[in-house]
């Protein structure tokens, strides 16, 4: 029988990363080690041109508070999969976005957790391989044979950043994959404990994106609005004395890698695995840190068409 391993109940799926490693899951790199998504950032320069403005825009329509988008209840956060190499590739209708996906077929099983709410993401990791398959509004089709989803995309996880065509779509909004960014109880269990920039949501972005960023979801053309791929970074001066466990684990990732806008959302929702074993208590801290305690690090251009 094949072993399949998903992260709804499980504490620890793979071996923790070491700090010459690099994040890893089912024996993989999650990237490589020059990605953005594992740079360190905290020496980086400010945009001080326009920080105190994204981050202002940000704000606008929610609390100004960060809110960790995961917690115990499995209807909270975006769930994952870890497969065999032997799992047997679905074909993939595409209802949406199919001119902008990886086609099919991906190797996920019909069984394999959904994410609730409207996005239904669907994110699976192939042993030996080390390939990432990622799916928006997936909906497996057993009679079938096959998966529907809006859109797709295949990362190798074993390479950067430029793995998608200039203006094209992923299975998230900013043409990004989505497991690098998200928070997982292994890292943050680990002696090392998160070692990656983390995804989050804005609630309006304009027309544009930036590198590592190759898409965007607006039509508005107001400079005030953040761009797709803008990276957050939560500032040194700000006060981590009164946090503890699994919060201050992840706010001093924020403080070293940040954090980056990778699709329209709740303002400062920071994305999490689906795991039950979440302490809710601990992750409440995080509600406590303002939006105006985070920076916007320098970047390149904007790219707008």
């Amino acid at each position: 029988m094949k072993t399949l391993l998903v992260c709804l109940c499980l504490t620890v799926l793979t071996p923790t990363a070491s700090a010459s490693t690099g994040p890893t899951i089912g024996g993989c790199p999650v990237l490589s080690s020059s990605s953005e998504w594992n740079r360190d950032v905290s020496a980086d320069p400010v945009d001080t041109a326009m920080s105190d403005t994204y981050i202002a825009s940000i704000t606008n329509g929610g609390s100004g508070l960060l809110h960790p988008d995961f917690g115990s209840n499995p209807q909270y956060g975006i769930p994952y999969v870890v497969v065999p190499q032997t799992t047997k590739p679905r074909r993939v209708r595409f209802t949406a976005y199919g001119d902008e996906s990886d086609p099919g077929p991906y190797p996920i099983p019909f069984t394999a957790p959904r994410e609730y709410g409207s996005d239904h993401h669907v994110l699976a990791v192939q042993q030996g391989t080390c390939k990432l398959y990622e799916m928006f509004e997936a909906r497996a089709r057993p009679r079938l044979r096959r998966w529907d989803a809006g859109s797709g995309a295949v990362f190798d996880l074993t390479q950067g950043d430029d793995q998608r065509q200039p203006g094209w779509t992923s299975a998230d909004a900013a043409g990004l994959p989505i497991l690098p960014g998200l928070v997982r109880r292994d890292e943050v269990e680990s002696p090392d404990g998160i070692q990656h920039a983390l995804r989050f949501t804005a609630p309006h972005t304009q027309a544009g994106y930036v590198f590592p960023a190759e898409h965007y979801a607006s039509s508005s053309t107001d400079a005030t609005l953040p761009p797709m791929g803008l990276r957050l970074r939560l500032k040194a001066s700000f006060d981590l004395s009164g946090f503890h466990g699994d919060s201050l684990v992840i706010l001093t990732a924020l403080e070293k890698y940040g954090m980056i806008l990778a699709d329209n959302g709740s303002s400062w929702y920071i994305s999490g695995a689906t795991d039950t074993g979440w302490n809710d208590t601990d992750l409440d801290q995080m509600k406590r840190v303002p939006g105006s305690a985070f920076e916007v690090v320098a970047h390149g251009a904007i790219t707008t068409n």
